[in-house]
């Protein structure tokens, strides 16, 4: 079941001048005026966290003032060990690929691809949870609250390129605009944030990188201990998820996105008994499970995202995988 740690609802109740108990009650002026149901180890299920998230926006009439407070209010060290490695990597671009690896660790309804193959550079939303009507306002958070932390960082303002949203703006545009400090487009084909590339090798103010590499460790034993696969192939699937609607990629180009040469990258798949054929085999027989069971995509449309160029190659590759034709597997696992 998809879930998300209680501190980004611990702090979007603070932002809306409540708070929250640790048996998931929210208060004001001791008052009990919500009550959630709370996991366990400060982690919450995806339906309570959104409900939640809805409720307070719902409490609030101003509801751009709300996500900045958000966004000034929430804290690297309220992420733990992520948010200190965060804090402690050389420069940006370090700091954004650990966003991009570790951010599974505080939630599974989303993920963030930091993809600086074009300038700008872009932090994207990848949703991973159930549609739901605070999502909206869950994104235009998550991405305020990376600015506002951007620039802590850095410790000086810097020039986004743009925000952008998927949805139409629901205030006005100018209040956003005012916010991020740049463009902010609605109705775009992706959510994210943009920055010129050339802001990535900036500093990071506390930069230790000896401090940092002690945290990845520990934020690596983390991740094996939340996924079955260890963390290169978690990090190397989505890597490769996202670029095989682009075509077959190549290992250096992959290597490259993930922080590491293409030698360390074969080296480090040697280690876990892979090949780089295998393991991005194994992505696009990933991707083409997923899509054929949880999307409307056509056969075609499949084969193109998977990397193929043709839907007959695509069609007589899945079947040699799973012993079905992709139609025959859609079908029976609809009937399921």
């Amino acid at each position: 079941m998809p879930s998300v740690t209680t501190t980004f609802v611990a702090t979007m109740a603070n932002a809306a001048g409540l708070t929250m108990s640790d048996d998931g009650a929210l208060l004001s002026e001791g008052e009990v005026v919500y009550r959630f149901r709370p996991g366990a180890d400060g982690i919450m299920p995806e339906a309570e966290y959104f409900n939640a998230l809805d409720w307070i926006r719902s409490t609030q009439e101003d509801e751009v003032a709300l996500i900045s407070t958000y966004a000034e209010t929430i804290q690297l060290d309220d992420l733990g060990v992520l948010g200190l490695a965060i804090k402690t990597a050389p420069d940006l671009r370090s700091s954004m690929r650990l966003i991009e690896r570790y951010f599974r660790l505080m939630t599974d309804t989303v993920d963030y691809l930091f993809d600086e193959t074009q300038d700008p550079a872009r932090l994207i939303i990848e949703e991973r949870s159930v549609t739901h009507p605070v999502l909206q306002f869950r994104n235009e958070c998550a991405l305020a609250s990376f600015a506002h932390k951007i620039r802590c960082l850095l410790g000086q303002d810097i020039q986004f390129s743009y925000a952008s949203f998927r949805h139409p703006c629901r205030g006005t545009p100018e209040r956003y605009a005012e916010y991020f400090g740049c463009e902010v487009r609605f109705g775009a084909d992706q959510d994210a944030l943009a920055l010129p590339s050339t802001a990535l090798d900036l500093p990071v103010r506390l930069g230790d990188k000896a401090v940092s590499d002690f945290l990845i460790r520990h934020l690596d034993e983390e991740m094996c201990a939340l996924h079955k696969n260890p963390p290169l192939m978690t990090d190397l699937m989505r890597h490769l998820s996202q670029a095989l609607k682009h075509g077959l990629p190549q290992a250096g180009d992959i290597a490259r996105a993930m922080g590491m040469s293409e030698r360390t990258l074969y080296r480090r798949l040697s280690e876990e008994g892979l090949t780089y054929r295998e393991a991005l085999k194994q992505a696009q027989t990933q991707l083409a499970h997923e899509l054929l069971t949880t999307s409307d995509f056509s056969i075609a449309e499949i084969a193109f995202l998977t990397g193929f160029s043709e839907q007959s190659t695509f069609s007589r590759a899945f079947k040699r995988w799973v012993g079905q034709a992709p139609a025959q597997y859609r079908q029976a696992a609809a009937t399921q």
